[in-house]
């Protein structure tokens, strides 16, 4: 049972979709940095001044007793982060079609490419297999 386990973790497809999830997750942390860093900074000013990530809507205010302390916490909905998020998203969906769409080109011209020309032996084999077919019949 060990042995058919280590054949199948070992496998080649398994380690390479293993990799494609680490390599997805330190992309889709670089786009969110992006997002979050350079995106929404510079769309601010589009938005005439408005953060993205600051637009939240209040549905019940957080209760305090009379020492300060938070006896009910405020129920938001953060309405900026999600927006921030859609636009992550689409930018990793928008790069993983471009990645696939490039893959399956390079697939095309391999599939395209003439087979190579078979061996010169083989060549000769057939001619002389010819000339012999010619000259029984």
């Amino acid at each position: 049972m060990f042995k058919e386990f280590k054949e199948f973790a070992l496998k080649g497809n398994l380690i390479d979709m293993a990799v494609g999830f680490v390599m997805g997750g330190a992309f889709a942390t670089v786009v969110t940095a992006f997002i979050q860093g350079v995106f929404l900074p510079l769309l601010a000013p589009v938005m005439g001044g408005i953060d993205l990530s600051s637009i939240a809507f209040t549905i019940t205010p957080e209760v305090v007793n009379e020492a300060g302390e938070v006896v009910k916490p405020a129920a938001i909905v953060e309405l900026g982060n999600f927006i921030s998020a859609i636009i992550s998203f689409i930018i990793v969906a928008f790069v993983m079609f471009l990645i696939i769409k490039g893959m399956n080109n390079l697939k095309k011209k391999e599939e395209a490419a003439p087979p190579p020309a078979p061996p010169r032996q083989e060549v000769l084999l057939e001619e002389i297999r010819n000339l012999l077919a010619k000259q029984s019949s």
